[in-house]
């Protein structure tokens, strides 16, 4: 038999258990374990490497979201959050999505790049610009040769105005194929090369030459019929009016991606990606058709089985940055097992579709706060005042009195000390 990420109870184990099932599914070794675990996470000398003015380093919650099959291969998803619901309902959405799992693609990993050239006849610059076309797309590939030894390399020039409030501008788009690069420094080096000959043919001044973090060329899809049987008919429907009710409400809808995203985000993190820009780029896509509208959908088949799918930008990377440096990054990518940014991407997609699932079918059904508080018992025992040796009693007492609050907590813990 293969190994699964179906791991039964896998919640109620202790973290060591888990940590060795976990280790056992991804063959680490001894520093990769002891780095999951943050026994040799990153030390103050690397994290001064990696950013400004540091005085110390941060930790969040390492967890696993299990039960994740995905294109027929198994998964224990890394998430890096505080947050226990939500890869409760992660794991929770894919399991109930096992039958069939999820079924995910995804377009080349296509970046954007833009320049904004400044001048006083954006219509003669253009005019220019397209006059030296191949002279200009020549420093744009002499400036991806880094990326061309991995199969990337810019895929074209596009250039036109653009309408502002201080005046038209004319701009170029270069799209760079980046491979399993997120692409920023690539992109970023490209546009100010592009920028400075654009300066020599045209006139003007360079202004902006930047990476786009929406990006459009650069889309994951994941689907997943979930079961009837294993749903329920009553939270399909539920599950349904929720989705209507975002796509009609744009408040709603803020809440809804916001869910999509506390697993998207974990991964991303747990990878050492840039999270902002997934972030950034995923509310600008959901925005493109002039309304904000939720990047999931969902409808009921003609079986009545629900069948739900999600569309967004992500845009992240297995070379470079944190995802190379962070010894723990490093570590949760071997768990993981994939071999392509592409692959990374399809993931995210899929967690991001799980915990929607589970959170809309949450909330239209007995609510989310009971279950949020009830992950949250151990942090309630803690305010109240418990001890190590106390919390897990305070929590255990609060879960059987279905008394999952502050005040709660605080009972539990007088009734449990004044046993002693």
């Amino acid at each position: 038999m293969g190994k699964t990420s179906a791991v039964s109870g896998f919640y109620k184990l202790s973290a060591a258990e888990r940590l060795g099932i976990v280790a056992e599914f991804a063959n680490l070794n001894e520093v990769e374990r002891k780095a999951v675990e943050g026994a040799a996470g990153l030390s103050l000398a690397a994290a001064d490497r990696m950013s400004e003015n540091v005085v110390g380093v941060f930790g969040l919650p390492l967890a696993f979201a299990s039960n994740f099959l995905i294109d027929g291969k198994e998964y224990f998803v890394p998430m890096a959050i505080e947050e226990p619901s939500v890869v409760a309902a992660a794991s929770n959405g894919a399991r109930l999505a096992r039958p069939g799992g999820f079924a995910t693609s995804a377009s080349e990993p296509v970046m954007r790049g833009q320049v904004q050239l400044v001048c006083n006849d954006a219509s003669g610059a253009v005019r220019e610009l397209e006059k030296k076309r191949k002279e200009i797309e020549k420093v744009a590939k002499e400036n991806a040769k880094g990326i061309e030894q991995f199969g990337g390399g810019v895929r074209g020039i596009e250039f036109g105005k653009l309408k502002t409030s201080r005046g038209t501008v004319a701009t170029a788009i270069i799209f760079v194929d980046c491979r399993d690069a997120m692409g920023a420094n690539t992109v970023n080096t490209i546009c100010e090369a592009v920028g400075a000959e654009m300066e020599q043919v045209a006139g003007g001044k360079a202004r902006l030459r930047i990476i786009s973090n929406l990006a459009t060329e650069r889309t994951v899809r994941a689907k997943c019929a979930w079961k009837k049987e294993a749903v329920g008919e009553e939270e399909i429907e539920g599950i349904l009016d929720a989705y209507a009710f975002a796509a009609a409400d744009v408040y709603r809808a803020c809440t809804h991606n916001k869910g999509i995203m506390n697993g998207i985000d974990a991964v991303a993190v747990a990878t050492g990606n840039d999270w902002r820009a997934v972030e950034a780029g995923a509310h600008a896509y959901a925005s493109l058709s002039g309304k904000y509208m939720p990047l999931t959908k969902y409808e009921k088949m003609k079986n009545g089985d629900l069948l739900g799918s999600i569309e967004l930008p992500i845009a992240v990377g297995l070379v470079g940055g944190a995802t190379k440096t962070h010894p723990a990054a490093r570590a949760c990518v071997k768990v993981l097992g994939v071999k392509t940014a592409s692959e990374l991407a399809r993931v995210m997609a899929a967690v991001g579709l799980a915990q929607n699932f589970a959170a809309l079918r949450a909330l239209s059904g007995e609510g989310i706060q009971k279950g949020h508080m009830r992950l949250h018992a151990k942090n309630l025992a803690v305010m109240a005042g418990a001890n190590e040796g106390e919390i897990g009693k305070v929590a255990n007492r609060m879960e059987g009195s279905g008394e999952a609050t502050l005040e709660g907590a605080k009972k539990a813990l007088l009734e449990i000390r004044g046993e002693k």
